[in-house]
């Protein structure tokens, strides 16, 4: 895990962050949906999992840019940003109906993020622990799949004045719409950090991701 200290009195954001960590402590979230028929397509023909490789563009697209890699860290009032961030993604247990979370490292190379994403899935399986370890895993980011419901809107809430700046993401099931398959998806982020351009980007990356999947 690397890192480095962001200068506040240069930083891009300056007088946004300042905004957002004194006077009006908030996060901000979005929820609409993103056309994946093309990596439904792809998955179906190479016999691989949607599911790991919508994980694998949505980890792409957080390490492309510095702003969804941010950090706070209490101790030494320090403004930080992660060299890479990974998934926390979680295993549901049908049994117990609980879920146990899972720490995978992403990846740039497809194919490598894949097989480890599998295997962590898989080794998860065999464990009902819930084991959630932010101390030691503090660059992981929350991606949480809502596979039970093709939902509209959902909000994460954190505690008032809670400075936690990675992002967390949520998506459903997808759902056929004009013969297209449509995902929501919703991201949440700390306003200090990122503005509604930022978080919709996101959005955006993940879709020219998708159309550029093979």
């Amino acid at each position: 895990m690397n890192y480095r200290i962001i200068d506040r009195e240069n930083y891009y954001r300056k007088g946004v962050y300042r905004h957002f960590t004194q006077d009006c402590k908030c996060s901000s979230s979005m929820t609409a949906r993103i056309d994946v028929t093309d990596l439904v397509k792809y998955s179906k023909v190479t016999g691989t999992k949607f599911y790991i490789n919508f994980l694998y563009i949505i980890s792409k697209v957080l390490n492309s840019r510095d702003d969804y890699k941010m950090s706070y860290l209490w101790e030494t009032d320090q403004l930080i940003c992660y060299d890479t961030i990974n998934p926390t993604q979680y295993v549901f247990h049908e049994d117990t109906e609980t879920c146990t979370p899972v720490y995978s490292h992403y990846s740039e190379d497809r194919d490598t993020f894949y097989t480890n994403a599998l295997r962590d899935i898989e080794y998860a399986k065999q464990r009902h622990e819930y084991l959630l370890d932010p101390a030691n895993h503090p660059n992981w980011f929350d991606a949480s799949y809502i596979s039970w419901l093709s939902y509209d809107s959902l909000n994460i809430e954190l505690p008032d004045g809670y400075l936690y700046f990675l992002p967390i993401i949520n998506w459903g099931k997808y759902r056929v719409e004009n013969n297209r398959f449509m995902l929501p998806l919703t991201v949440r982020m700390n306003h200090a950090v990122a503005d509604g351009f930022l978080i919709a980007n996101v959005f955006r990356l993940i879709e020219k991701e998708i159309e550029n999947f093979r």
